[in-house]
């Protein structure tokens, strides 16, 4: 046969071969509902392996973790009046910050600490308190305008220190801020501690929706359950006539939340108290108890707490 018969025939052969339907093709037809959550139960097996084993924060029942897809939404205030809203809602409860944020540690300012944590006689570092909150932060580890300017591993090893060599005591919660993004210090915390859930804060724009969505579904992937959307600087209200302006768009985060099948935790307003009482590290959920916008961020600690309740130990819902 001449090269080029034979060329058309094995072209033949090949087309028939991916035409054909594979033996036992009606069968997998039949059951594609029960194969497809096998292989999806596989496949988590096989991402299981090699992973590091998963080791409780000793002293602390429940790990929240505060993200982000972008920086700027206003994550790391929303993980400090978290934590504050946690503790005004519930007094008997005991709550601690921990800022993972090791390049841009901002809970120094926003609580108002400063100082490097003694020690115990174990050569654990003792958390900094203010407003009742025990915190930890790479800021207390450093100067106030130095740069860290360091490679992969040796953040690795901060958060280690971070998450192993801090004596927090008992707390029933502890609120991290996590830094924007989703990289390398999202997945050493959510793969080395157990995580009750995450609460992802964005601005009600678009593009920070994409972001937003983005850090959704990596805890998904890595069997974090995803507690629910904050939509941060949701409007904006003149202080003098009182008309509200929505600056950064409407109702985004609401409908990414439905979009995603999780919870829409609340609103919160861009109102200059915020930002004012955050400079002066005096955080509104203390400074001003009685305000709206203390108000907005005491109904998202409560919608997190009812939400804990709701997820599993496994990070499955709870049906009824």
């Amino acid at each position: 046969m001449a090269p080029g018969g034979r060329t058309r025939s094995l072209l033949r052969l090949c087309c028939s071969a991916l035409n054909k339907p594979p033996a036992g093709s009606g069968r997998f037809k039949s059951s594609g509902a029960r194969d497809s959550a096998a292989l999806q139960e596989h496949q988590r097996q096989h991402m299981a392996r090699g992973l590091p084993r998963q080791k409780p924060i000793a002293g602390v029942k429940q790990v929240v973790v505060v993200a982000s897809g972008k920086g700027g939404v206003g994550k790391s205030t929303t993980a400090v009046n978290l934590a504050l809203g946690l503790t005004a809602n519930e007094p008997s409860k005991s709550v601690g910050l921990l800022d993972a944020d090791i390049y841009g540690p901002s809970v120094p300012k926003l609580m108002n600490l400063k100082g490097n944590p003694e020690l115990t006689d174990n050569n654990l570092m003792i958390p900094l308190v203010n407003y009742g909150i025990p915190c930890m932060s790479m800021g207390f580890l450093v100067d106030d305008v130095a740069p860290i300017v360091w490679r992969g591993l040796m953040v690795m090893s901060a958060i280690e220190r971070l998450l192993r060599t801090v004596d927090w005591g008992s707390l029933d919660y502890l609120v991290v801020d996590l830094p924007p993004g989703t990289g390398d210090v999202q997945l050493s915390i959510t793969q080395n501690i157990p995580v009750a859930g995450a609460v992802i804060v964005s601005t009600p724009q678009d593009i920070a929706l994409l972001d937003a969505r983005r850090g959704a579904e990596m805890f998904k992937k890595v069997n974090v359950p995803v507690l629910g959307l904050v939509q941060n600087m949701s409007v904006f209200q003149c202080p003098n006539c009182q008309h509200q302006t929505h600056i950064f768009g409407s109702d985004g985060a609401r409908r990414l939340a439905e979009t995603l099948g999780v919870r829409f935790l609340g609103d919160i307003p861009l109102h200059l108290s915020i930002r004012e009482m955050s400079d002066r590290g005096q955080p509104v959920v203390v400074s001003s108890p009685d305000s709206p916008e203390a108000a907005a961020y005491r109904a998202v600690a409560s919608a997190v707490v009812q939400r804990i309740k709701e997820v599993a130990p496994d990070g499955q819902e709870v049906t009824e």
